[in-house]
């Protein structure tokens, strides 16, 4: 079925600029992407990570699993950059006040 230029369900795609990770995901973080976006986070070696969650529609226990992996393993050098959905999720998981969650 052609779904007209519909955007995908998920994508994760990262960019390094020297020790600089930049993971930009998109979609629904779920079950079944949670950890092609713990992944694509971990493929390139880096000191510091950014992860761009902007364009992410949908967020769920098991991307925060992934997402609290990355923080455990990155501690003081991720930068998460939330959208609407994925800042609320992470407020009523309690998780809102990490100091890694980029204020809106």
């Amino acid at each position: 079925m052609d779904q007209g230029g519909a955007p995908p369900v998920f994508s994760a795609s990262s960019e390094i600029d020297g020790d600089h990770l930049q993971v930009v995901v998109a979609g629904e973080v779920d079950m079944s992407t949670a950890d092609a976006m713990l992944q694509t986070a971990l493929r390139e070696p880096a000191e510091r990570i950014t992860l761009d969650l902007r364009e992410v529609t949908f967020f769920d226990s098991a991307a925060i699993h992934a997402l609290v992996r990355l923080a455990q393993q990155f501690s003081g050098s991720l930068t998460v950059l939330p959208s609407r959905q994925v800042r609320r999720v992470l407020d009523i998981s309690g998780l809102g006040g990490q100091s890694w969650l980029s204020p809106a």
